[in-house]
C-alpha cells in the first residue's frame, strides 16, 4: 500500500505539491488542502492558520497517513513554539501524525549537525527578522541571512530554481555548517545537490525538510538520492 502525504497549503502555493510529487514518484501519494493566502505577510499568514482544522479534516477524510503544515513563516511568525502548537491542533483534530515545516527544518539542520546556517529566502525583511529570531530561539545561529523582498505569493512560485540557487551563492559564507532555503513556494529541488557540491556543505530547504519530517514521522525508510544530504537520511 503507498504512503499517503497530507499537505495543508497555501491556496497559491504552486511548487510544494509539484515537488512531493516528484520526491514520492512510484511509492507514495500526495493530497493537498488549500488555505486561503495570496500576499506572504504577517497578517495574512495569520488569517491563513484560521483555516487550518477546517483543511486537516478534509485530509483526514482521505485516510492519509500524515499531516503536514506546508508553510515555512506560516509556523514561526509567532515565535519559538508556534510549529509546535499547530502540529498539537492538527493531531488533536484529526488523530493523524502532523509536522509542520518551521518545526522539520530545525529538526532537518540539526540531523545534519548545521549548527551555524545562511538562510535563502523570497521573503520580505520583517518576515526575514522573523524567521531569524525563530532559528536562533531553537538553538541554529544564523550567519547570514538575505531574501528578495517578494510579496505576491504566486511570483515566488514562478521564480526559476536558478534563482533560488543564485540567492544561496550569494549568501553563503564558508563559516556557516550549511545553507537554508526557505519558503515551500520556492523552487528549489532540481538545484540542491549541485550547490551541495559547490559549497561542500549540507543544504535543506523547506520542502526537503517538510519531506523529510513527514515520512520519518510515518515510520518509513526510503532513502532519496539527487536532492541533497538530508533526503538520503531516510
Amino acid at each position: 500500500m503507498m504512503l499517503r502525504l497530507g499537505l495543508v497549503i497555501p491556496s497559491s502555493n504552486t511548487t510544494m505539491e509539484y515537488e512531493f510529487w516528484r520526491l514520492a514518484s512510484g511509492w507514495a501519494t500526495v493530497h493537498a488542502a488549500r488555505m486561503r493566502l495570496r500576499r506572504v505577510t504577517p497578517s495574512e499568514l495569520e488569517a491563513m492558520e484560521r483555516q487550518v482544522l477546517e483543511a486537516a479534516s478534509r485530509l483526514a477524510d482521505a485516510d492519509v497517513d500524515v499531516i503536514g503544515y506546508g508553510c515555512t513563516t506560516g509556523s514561526l511568525f509567532r515565535g519559538v513554539g508556534h510549529d509546535r502548537e499547530i502540529v498539537s491542533k492538527i493531531e488533536e483534530e484529526t488523530s493523524i501524525k502532523a509536522v509542520a515545516t518551521a518545526g522539520a527544518v530545525v529538526d532537518a539542520l540539526r540531523a545534519l549537525n548545521v549548527n551555524r546556517v545562511c538562510v535563502a529566502t523570497p521573503y520580505i525583511e520583517e518576515l526575514n527578522k522573523l524567521e531569524k529570531e525563530f532559528l536562533e530561539g531553537n538553538g541554529i545561529k544564523v550567519v547570514e541571512i538575505a531574501g528578495l523582498g517578494v510579496v505576491e505569493n504566486t511570483e515566488i512560485g514562478r521564480l526559476p530554481p536558478t534563482t533560488s540557487y543564485e540567492l544561496a551563492r550569494k549568501v553563503y559564507r564558508p563559516e556557516a555548517d550549511g545553507i537554508f532555503i526557505s519558503c515551500t513556494n520556492f523552487r528549489t529541488i532540481e538545484i540542491i545537490e549541485g550547490l551541495e557540491r559547490a559549497v561542500k556543505k549540507p543544504v535543506v530547504s523547506s520542502n526537503t525538510a517538510t519531506f523529510w519530517a513527514m515520512v520519518k514521522k510515518a515510520g518509513v525508510k526510503r532513502g532519496i538520492a539527487g536532492c541533497g544530504r538530508l533526503l538520503q537520511l531516510l
